[in-house]
């Protein structure tokens, strides 16, 4: 039986990710940042072990690999981080410079496959030229983190990413990240809508992509992995239907130019403050006037991402937001 180091197990990609590779018959071990958010979130059967991977030395990360034959990097800063300026430094801080040397010391430990979880808006940095995004800090940092993780790998490890859309689905002890959508919606008469859409996924697909890619996946290959496409106005409203203000707020579809103002003041108050976003608030927002679509059957078939009911994973991911005492 193989056995496969999953970073991040106690948050919430890489627990669903241990639960699909203990279903396919893998051992797994796993290195999570504490608190353990439920006593019982992992099987007694998951080697655990809680703490900072990047404070452990060379030579105990080596051990700790030294019998694993895959790794998945399910940890990272996102784009809701807005970190001291410049942005740049601080995600290739948290996200290159950690990437590059575990993918280093799993080659030396023997590991023959690592899976980067990474963003679409790596992939869109490729696909639209138009919006720069080489030059913003998340999108860029997200585009080096692969390319230093690929280059470690040459020769010994065949290092595959995956590009994380809009991800879906709930798990014990942990608030989901949309809360902040859901909360700038409540009580509010008007939720505006910019005109674009994005892709989705659930946690669940996300994980079989993660084992798929590690399975299957060929070295130095991106998956921007998808399972359903939705436009904003739809995804706000179902934000506004868990609300229960179905009736009383609307959300319409406003254009850019009306809603510019608040995105620049955004980035100026950030200014103000010493911050800087990993996608200035003018860009991001700009974003979401075009369709961010990705096409599922390019990488579901590829990696065995299984048909998952996107929409019900959005409204149960939703009502924990608003209640998430009752969840």
């Amino acid at each position: 039986m193989k056995k496969i180091f999953v970073l991040g197990g106690t948050g919430f990609l890489g627990n669903y990710t241990i639960k699909e590779l203990l279903r396919r018959g893998y051992q797994v071990k796993t290195v999570g940042l504490p608190p353990m958010p439920t006593e019982d979130l992992l099987p007694n059967e998951v080697t655990c072990t809680l703490g900072n991977i990047n404070e452990m030395s060379d030579a105990q990360i080596i051990d700790v690999l030294s019998d694993c034959e895959g790794f998945i990097y399910a940890a990272g800063a996102d784009e809701r981080t807005t970190p001291a300026k410049p942005a740049m430094k601080f995600f290739y801080e948290a996200n290159v410079l950690p990437t590059q040397r575990l993918a280093r010391l799993a080659k030396q430990a023997g590991v023959s496959k690592f899976v980067v979880f990474g963003s679409y808006f790596a992939e869109f940095a490729e696909r639209l030229p138009k919006f720069h995004l080489r030059q913003q800090a998340y999108p860029a940092m997200r585009l080096l983190q692969e390319q230093v993780a690929f280059a470690e790998g040459e020769g010994a490890m065949t290092v595959t990413s995956l590009r994380l859309p809009y991800i879906f689905g709930t798990m014990p002890g942990r608030e989901p990240l949309w809360k902040v959508f859901v909360d700038q919606a409540r009580n509010q008469p008007v939720f505006p809508t910019l005109a674009g859409g994005t892709a989705m996924v659930t946690v669940e697909q996300v994980a079989e992509a993660a084992v798929g890619a590690m399975e299957t996946g060929k070295h130095r290959h991106t998956y921007a992995i998808c399972a359903k496409n939705m436009k904003f106005q739809e995804f706000y409203q179902l934000i506004v239907d868990a609300l229960g203000q179905t009736d009383t707020t609307q959300v319409p579809v406003v254009p850019y130019d009306q809603m510019k103002p608040i995105y620049e003041g955004l980035d100026q108050q950030a200014e103000a403050e010493g911050l800087e976003h990993g996608i200035h608030m003018v860009i991001s927002s700009k974003l979401q006037t075009v369709d961010l679509y990705l096409d599922p059957a390019e990488t579901m078939p590829v990696l065995g991402i299984k048909e998952h009911d996107v929409v019900a994973s959005i409204k149960q991911t939703l009502a924990k937001c608003v209640a998430p005492e009752q969840q």
